[in-house]
């Protein structure tokens, strides 16, 4: 298992997400960020309208996913 921040992933806040694989951390920061926003938390709306943006670009959605995958791999396990 490893971890890695709402920060890392590209937000505002040191949230941690904990999982077995990048696709687990990645799922739950786009999860945190809905919740957040759905809060009414202004400070991660940005992170949140740059998610939804990065899939309506393939090209440089997947250059964020595979470098988010590469950041994880690097990480030591907890």
């Amino acid at each position: 298992m490893k971890t890695m921040t709402c920060k890392q992933l590209g937000g505002p806040c040191e949230f941690a997400h904990r999982g077995d694989s990048a696709d687990e951390v990645i799922k739950a920061q786009d999860n945190h960020l809905k919740e957040m926003v759905a809060g009414g938390d202004t400070t991660h709306q940005g992170a949140s309208k740059e998610m939804k943006a990065r899939w309506k670009n393939p090209i440089r959605g997947m250059g964020w996913y595979k470098k988010a995958k590469s950041d994880f791999g690097a990480l030591p396990e907890d």
